[in-house]
């Protein structure tokens, strides 16, 4: 086998393909082969065109052409309904989008004092609204600024058993109950 030669790993089947290093004639540049001209007859028709410059051409055509394609493809999978307001309120300059630009005098100066004085109606409106719950909601609350009595009342049949209560309450007030309160509660 030749050993310049390479082999792909489908057609031997042995895995990966091999190939040897080439000597120093592969960093000689090679001899350009020349075209031929255009004949003279031919001359009336311009340059004959050459393999390079066809390539290039033909590339940049099947580029254009790719771009249209994915173009219409965008396009065939656009919603028809779909609309936005940018849409009317922009143009393009230079294939970039931007929004067209607002008449400074949209509204005539009498309109616009219109406008203020109907805002300024709008603001007292809503203060005044706003003061009006306020006075709802104080008088509906009057009764919660009381303190409450935050003392228990027990009933007793006699005189012995008040005292026997009263003393029972003071027991538990001087020696509180540390296993009813919880851990991550702080005195």
């Amino acid at each position: 086998p030749n050993p310049l030669i390479r082999r792909s790993a489908r057609s031997s089947g042995r895995g990966a393909a091999r190939t040897k290093m080439s000597s120093l004639r592969n960093s000689i540049p090679r001899r350009a082969h020349k075209e031929r001209a255009q004949p003279e007859s031919r001359k009336k028709y311009g340059l004959l065109e050459k393999h390079k410059d066809h390539i290039l051409r033909a590339r940049a055509y099947q580029r254009k052409e790719d771009f249209i394609r994915n173009l219409k493809e965008k396009a065939s999978f656009k919603n028809p309904d779909e609309f936005y307001f940018k849409m009317i309120n922009s143009k393009t300059v230079d294939g970039i989008h931007r929004p067209k630009p607002e008449a400074n005098n949209k509204y005539t100066e009498e309109e616009r004092m219109l406008l203020k004085h109907k805002d300024m109606g709008y603001i007292f409106q809503a203060v005044q609204s706003e003061r009006k719950k306020v006075e709802r909601l104080s008088s509906t609350l009057h009764a919660v600024d009381d303190k409450r009595s935050n003392k228990h009342i027990y009933f007793a049949e006699d005189r012995e058993e008040a005292k026997e209560i009263r003393s029972r309450i003071g027991q538990s007030s001087s020696t509180p109950q540390f296993g009813n309160i919880p851990s991550r509660i702080k005195r």
